[in-house]
């Protein structure tokens, strides 16, 4: 079942290229403007190119299809309300950003309620996004054990080790540019995959089309109101726009492209054009999905798949031509790549500037970066062993999306509660923040509630409790205030 002595050595030459690509950018890295903002030189279409491969993991590649391959098209009800989200994030947020130099997400909450809600917030980001992106690296062991036949731990070591080198020495330049070159492979690989799949099917697309329109699975809306659905119109849409408001707009992850454009109008530009780019990205995995579905049918495999997620990167290894099938495996790594280099510099920004530079401000830039280097290195050993106890979960993308979107709902309300808000003080907002995070943890582990509603859920009960409690807070010391 292992790959063509071709396909491997495709593989490696594109590991070794990329990583030396990504060396490039190490000499200049002088400052933590360089390191974290890329010296705010980026152009707003390398930086919208970014923020759609870091939204890309191995998991959206092989769990995508998946969900299309048992089920339909409805996961772009999702995808539509990330657009929404994306148009909240512009008008409210990136203008909040863009008054003064920031570094990271979370020092906007610094200036709006205080030291002790910033380090709440960002240390909330680091526990939550070092969990989600441990099932995300997890994922590549599905794909390299599958493509290489090592185990586990040679899987994840392989990827984590190259990544963190280019990470490492080139900060978020290295990581947006890598970027670029990553989504052109990725996407590339996986269309070529789709059109070699309509070659396999006698018939090609007619067939695929013809068929899967009749099983329903290009079946796209669902306007039912049951709650405990994961995909409808109505949690795709409000759902969708919650989860994408919370993800692009306070995740250190994605808010870290967004502060490296060159001005505001840029960053607004690139969150807006990658919006266009997701829906056209998701699309093409759900086809690929469909037309899998159409070909295990007419060729049942001998062992039926025991997870969906396992489906895309066994029908490369098995049936897709030699040459092929190693550029194929080499796009899903791509996407691996950019999406951890991408989680590796966000972590270590947040450690440094949200953490370090507070207990060591008289640090020269020269020792922050050098710090900021060893955060990098420890966070990828952190993800390292989070990945390697995230094995034996369900589908990949819907855990992982699942672990983010509980922390998610808190950090949205506390930031809603910042930018909307002028009564709310920091202790009203931490009330809040802590319900919506305790009330998601209650429904991810004990209901059936849908993922797709977590964030919505999160951040309605922390602006209200967080408002309600800052307004009862300011009506008991009104009395003994004098006002």
């Amino acid at each position: 079942m292992n790959l063509h002595t071709l396909d491997i050595a495709i593989i490696a030459v594109y590991l070794v290229s990329i990583t030396i690509f990504g060396l490039r950018f190490r000499k200049s890295q002088r400052s933590l403007r360089d390191y974290f903002l890329a010296d705010r030189n980026i152009p707003w279409w390398a930086i919208a190119l970014s923020i759609v491969a870091a939204e890309t993991s191995t998991l959206t590649i092989i769990s995508t299809p998946g969900i299309a391959y048992g089920g339909n098209f409805g996961f772009l009800q999702l995808v539509f309300g990330y657009l929404l989200g994306r148009v909240v994030i512009c008008l409210l947020f990136i203008p909040q950003y863009f008054r003064g130099e920031m570094f990271t997400a979370y020092q906007l909450i610094d200036r709006r309620f205080g030291k002790t809600l910033h380090r709440l917030t960002a240390g909330v980001f680091l526990v939550t996004r070092a969990a989600a992106e441990g099932v995300r690296v997890w994922a590549i062991s599905i794909v390299v054990g599958i493509a290489l036949g090592t185990n586990d731990i040679a899987s994840i070591a392989i990827i984590m080790t190259l990544t963190l080198i280019y990470t490492f020495e080139g900060g978020l330049a290295a990581v947006i540019w890598t970027d670029v070159v990553q989504m052109f492979i990725y996407v590339s690989g996986t269309v070529i995959g789709f059109f070699t799949l309509t070659h396999l099917v006698p018939g090609g697309w007619h067939t695929i089309h013809a068929t899967t329109s009749a099983a329903g699975k290009l079946h796209v809306f669902d306007f039912s109101f049951n709650f405990f659905t994961t995909y409808t119109f109505w949690a795709g849409l409000i759902g969708g726009m919650f989860l994408n408001t919370a993800s692009h707009g306070t995740d250190q992850l994605m808010v870290q492209r967004l502060l490296a454009a060159r001005n505001e109008r840029d960053s607004k530009l690139a969150l807006l054009s990658s919006g266009i780019v997701i829906l056209a990205q998701f699309t093409l995995f759900l086809l690929v999905g469909a037309g899998l579905w159409v070909f295990y049918t007419l060729y049942p495999p001998a062992t039926p798949f025991d997870k969906t997620d396992r489906i895309f990167p066994t029908f490369i290894v098995q049936h897709i031509p030699h040459g092929i099938s190693g550029l194929l495996i080499a796009a899903i790594l791509a996407a691996a790549m950019s999406n951890l280099s991408a989680a590796l510099n966000s972590l270590s920004s947040t450690t440094v500037m949200d953490f370090y530079s507070r207990i060591r401000p008289q640090a020269s830039d020269r020792n922050r970066v050098s710090f900021s280097r060893g955060a990098t290195l420890v966070w990828g050993v952190v993800l390292f062993a989070l990945a390697m106890a995230s094995r034996g979960g369900g589908k990949v993308l819907e855990t992982g999306l699942s672990i983010a979107s509980v922390a998610y709902g808190g950090l949205l309300g506390v930031f809603l509660l910042g930018v909307l808000t002028k009564r709310v003080k920091q202790t009203g907002a931490m009330i809040g923040m802590l319900c919506g995070l305790a009330l998601n943890i209650y429904i991810w582990r004990w209901t059936k509630v849908p993922f797709t509603w977590y964030v919505t859920v999160g951040t309605l009960t922390t602006f209200v409790v967080g408002y309600l409690t800052s307004f009862a807070e300011a009506d008991g010391k009104q009395p003994g205030s004098g006002t």
